[in-house]
């Protein structure tokens, strides 16, 4: 599946899935859980799920590195930007 443009595997997706749901942010499980059964290709992420994300992949295992770089960088930028 691809997260905002990232090729995740679908066990990065249900660790990323399970990982959300253990610190509550229900939503965002989800509509990415829903997307992973229902065989949908691609998840485009809003900001809410950006900051949801984040806040689960402190230590993120090696599938999901390069998705938490690729947040974090464009939180970074969005903050140089002036963009909430």
């Amino acid at each position: 599946m691809l997260l905002d443009g990232l090729d995740i595997t679908d066990d990065c997706t249900l660790e990323l899935v399970t990982r959300l749901r253990r610190a509550d942010f229900a939503h965002q499980a989800d509509t990415i859980e829903g997307a992973l059964v229902s065989g949908q290709s691609e998840v485009s992420l809003t900001i809410p799920d950006r900051v949801a994300i984040l806040a689960v992949l402190d230590d993120p295992p090696k599938g999901l590195a390069e998705l938490r770089a690729a947040l974090l960088s464009e939180r970074v930028w969005r903050r140089s930007e002036g963009i909430s």
